[in-house]
């Protein structure tokens, strides 16, 4: 079913609002979530919401929280979540590192004791907004195995990045084979995902989404993809002394809906201005440049602001638009849709 974006946007805030979260962050949230699905990324979308309500609901996320900071030193800030929504924490911590950025010319801001803070991409935008560059880490429970492990240890480690070229050049991607979100999203539809994305503790590929979820997710490349996770790992968990991915409860597991997640976000910024000329500009566009000319695409190119996600609509599941309407009753809010 197609939704206005803007309906879509209000609804959600006020569903988050309901649940007890400060309208401020509520908003952030949302439109974290809802960009994703303007982005056509739904598995990182609204999807997610009801899951994050009934994680509020149960107690596993601190609805009311703050960011506290733990040290700051120079260029480098700590920061403890107090186990809140990973999103509108993220998106500060993002703001925070543009402004040290511009007094230090490079920052980096760890936050632990988060939650999972949906597509990292989203976090990219203060700093390109800035004319800086962003790399963003986070982990989240454990999914995916060593090569030749039986068992998982880190999660899908996501990576993102962002370049202020014009277009801005824009990486986001997992380090497992493929975004565990997408698997989420097969198994609400009650389908099958491809061979390769998902293994058994045999190692044995596993094709029903359901199942999957469950099981572990093969790492991007094999050897080289694991290792792309270990430095994740080491530079949000490892980095922040927050939880490492075996010890972060599963927010598609319920019964860890009472446990706090503890998930960890480490956000470095540039500001190229302190490198030398401006040069570094005329390079980042001659390099984007380069992609369309050999007939590429700019990675993110295609991607709306997070702040200016436009008049369009988005097109939501119907088992997802179920769930959204259930919890709107449930808040005491007219049907999502």
């Amino acid at each position: 079913m197609s939704i206005k974006t803007e309906h879509a946007l209000s609804h959600a805030t006020a569903m988050l609002v309901a649940a007890g979260v400060p309208e401020k962050n509520a908003a952030l949230t949302a439109r974290a979530i809802v960009a994703s699905d303007v982005w056509g990324n739904p598995s990182h979308g609204l999807m997610r919401l009801p899951f994050y309500l009934q994680r509020i609901t149960m107690g596993g996320v601190n609805a009311g929280a703050n960011l506290n900071i733990i040290s700051e030193r120079g260029a480098i800030t700590s920061i403890d979540g107090e186990d809140g929504l990973g999103h509108w924490q993220v998106w500060e911590a993002a703001q925070l590192g543009v402004s040290k950025a511009k007094e230090f010319g490079i920052s980096l801001v760890s936050v632990k004791n988060s939650s999972h803070c949906g597509a990292l991409g989203v976090y990219l935008y203060p700093a390109l907004d800035a004319g800086q560059i962003s790399m963003i880490f986070t982990n989240g429970p454990a999914v995916m195995p060593a090569v030749g492990g039986n068992a998982p240890l880190l999660s899908t480690s996501p990576i993102a990045s962002g370049i202020p070229s014009n277009p801005p050049m824009i990486i986001d991607l997992s380090t497992s084979a493929v975004a565990r979100g997408k698997i989420a999203n097969a198994a609400k539809a009650g389908g099958s995902i491809p061979e390769g994305w998902a293994v058994n503790a045999k190692g044995e590929p596993i094709t029903d989404a359901k199942e999957a979820l469950m099981g572990m997710l093969a790492p991007l490349g094999g050897a080289k993809g694991f290792a792309l996770g270990l430095m994740v790992e080491s530079l949000s968990a490892g980095l922040s002394g927050g939880a490492l991915s075996r010890e972060v409860p599963d927010m598609f597991n319920p019964d860890d809906d009472t446990k706090p997640q503890a998930i960890s976000h480490t956000v470095i910024t540039i500001d190229p201005n302190d490198l030398g000329d401006s040069a570094s500009y005329d390079d980042f566009n001659k390099l984007a440049s380069s992609i369309t000319q050999t007939g590429g695409r700019v990675p993110g190119s295609r991607r709306l602001h997070p702040n200016k996600l436009g008049s369009g609509e988005i097109n939501i599941a119907e088992p997802v638009l179920k769930d959204l309407d259930a919890w709107s009753e449930k808040l005491g809010l007219a049907n999502f849709s």
